[in-house]
C-alpha cells in the first residue's frame, strides 16, 4: 500500500485537536469524516471551522472556492461505523486517557477495513500501549499534531517496534499531502521531543510559582521578554487546556511512579474548579473581559 491508496480519512474526536485535524485532511484533498459521540460537539466543530476558514478567505490565505471544496469533502457523524467503515487512514484524537483510547482502538479494529492505518494523536500514550488492543499492530503508530493544528506546522510521527516501515512512510506522506512538516522518530518515549522539553519548562515554572518566587504573570513576562518565547508557559497551558496537561501528568505518573510527575497542587485545583483555560473562559488568566479578552 502507498499514499495513492489513501482516499478516505476518519478523525475520531471533534475536540480542540480533532476538528482542526479533520479540516487539514479535507484541505489536503482527502474525503474526510469527523466523528464524535456528541452531536453538539460536531455542531460546535462546524461553527468553529466556518469561522476559521472565513478568516482565511478574508485574509487571502485560501480562495472561497477552495474553502467550499474542503467543506464539501468534510462530513460529520456520531456513527462510528459510518465514520471508519470505509476509511483508509484513521486518526484518533479523543481524551488523553489510556483506557478510553484502548477502547476506541478495539472498536476501530473491528470496524475499519483491514488495510486501514490507525494513528493516535497522543503525545503521552505511546502506541505500543495501544497496538495490542488491535489485530493489526503493524498498522498502529503515533501521529502527534500540535495545537492548534491549522496553525502549527509540525507533526511528530513515532514508530514503535510493532509499526511497519510501510505504515510509517505512508503516515509521513499523509503529512506531506496535508501540508505539514513531519519528523519521524524511530524510538518511542512518552512525550516525544517537543513536549518533553516543554514539560520541563512548565514544571520549573510551576515550581517557581508555587514556592512564591514569582507570580505566574511575571514568569510569563520573563519568558516572552528575556527568552523571546512567543507565549509564556502559563498562557500556553490556558491555550492548550489545563485539563489536557493534567491528564498527561497523571499518565506519566502512572507509568513511572515518580512523585515529580504528579500534577502540581495548583493544576489539580484548577481542574477541580473547572478553570481549564480559554475554552472555559478562565484558567490562569480570565478571558471574560469584553475589552481585552484577558483579565489579570
Amino acid at each position: 500500500m502507498n499514499i495513492q491508496n489513501i482516499r478516505h480519512v476518519a478523525v475520531i474526536g471533534a475536540g480542540s485537536m480533532g476538528h482542526q485535524i479533520a479540516m487539514l485532511a479535507a484541505l489536503g484533498g482527502f474525503s474526510t469524516t469527523l466523528h464524535d459521540i456528541r452531536e453538539d460537539a460536531l455542531h460546535d466543530a462546524r461553527n468553529k471551522l466556518e469561522e476559521i476558514m472565513g478568516k482565511w478567505v478574508s485574509k487571502g490565505k485560501i480562495s472561497e472556492a477552495d474553502k467550499e471544496a474542503a467543506f464539501n469533502r468534510l462530513s460529520m457523524t456520531t456513527d462510528l461505523q459510518e465514520a471508519a467503515g470505509q476509511a483508509d487512514f484513521v486518526i484518533e484524537a479523543v481524551v488523553e486517557k489510556w483506557d478510553v483510547k484502548r477502547d476506541v482502538f478495539q472498536k476501530l479494529d473491528k470496524i475499519a477495513p483491514a488495510h486501514a492505518i490507525l494513528a493516535t494523536n497522543s503525545s503521552t500514550i505511546v502506541s505500543s500501549l495501544i497496538a495490542d488492543a488491535t489485530r493489526r499492530p503493524d498498522k498502529v503508530l503515533n501521529m502527534h499534531f500540535f495545537f492548534p493544528p491549522l496553525v502549527m506546522d509540525c507533526v511528530e510521527v513515532v514508530k514503535g517496534e510493532h509499526t511497519s516501515e510501510e505504515t510509517a512512510q505512508i503516515t509521513m506522506d499523509v503529512c506531506h499531502k496535508i501540508n505539514r512538516t513531519a519528523v519521524l522518530l524511530k524510538k518511542e518515549i512518552s512525550g516525544f521531543i517537543a513536549n518533553r522539553i516543554l514539560g520541563k519548562l512548565q514544571q520549573e515554572a510551576l515550581f517557581l510559582y508555587e514556592n512564591g518566587y514569582a507570580d505566574f504573570k511575571d514568569i510569563d513576562l520573563i519568558c516572552t521578554k528575556a527568552l523571546n518565547h512567543p507565549i509564556g508557559p502559563f498562557a500556553l497551558m490556558d491555550l492548550s487546556g489545563i485539563d489536557v496537561g493534567y491528564y498527561v501528568m497523571q499518565q506519566r505518573y502512572r507509568e513511572t511512579g515518580d512523585p515529580a510527575h504528579k500534577p502540581p497542587k495548583s493544576i489539580e485545583e484548577k481542574v477541580k474548579a473547572g478553570h481549564l483555560g480559554r475554552k472555559t473562559g478562565r484558567g490562569w488568566y480570565d478571558y471574560t473581559s469584553s475589552e481585552k479578552g484577558v483579565k489579570s
